[in-house]
């Protein structure tokens, strides 16, 4: 129960350098690569593909971050990154791709994706939460 207090609170100092969330940034970059030319299921690709995008979102940002600022606030980035996300998946209900003449362009399909699926905003919830709950589960052992 510890890991409730702290939840609340969680900043993250210099603790943790760059390269680890470059690292994982990587890693879930060539996982998500290999899960869009192997895999076409009805679960990997859809859900978890999606739970571990928004992760791979939040390493990204956490390297960037971590490269041009001293604190961060964890909880904050964590649902920028949600939010980001929620927008993106927003943008596939407009059928974006159609009015920018990409909706046959594999690359702007696969990144973005091309219709709007509510089970898409719960793995989102999901990865967010993953997130959360690493982050929380490192800080206490730090």
């Amino acid at each position: 129960m510890v890991w409730l207090y702290t939840f609340h609170n969680l900043e993250l100092e210099m603790k943790r350098h760059w390269k680890t969330y470059f690292l994982g940034f990587v890693i879930l970059l060539l996982i998500e690569i290999c899960i869009a030319i192997f895999v076409d299921d009805s679960v990997i690709r859809p859900f978890i593909g999606d739970m571990l995008v928004v992760i791979l979102v939040y390493c990204f940002v956490m390297t960037v971050l971590l490269l041009t600022t001293t604190s961060i606030k964890i909880r904050i980035v964590a649902i920028s990154v949600l939010v980001f996300a929620f927008c993106v998946e927003a943008l596939q209900a407009t059928t974006i791709l159609h009015k920018l003449g990409l909706s046959e362009n594999r690359l702007a399909t696969v990144v973005l994706g091309n219709t709007f699926d509510w089970w898409d905003l719960v793995a989102y919830v999901a990865g967010t939460a993953v997130i959360l709950i690493l982050e929380n589960v490192l800080s206490l052992k730090e």
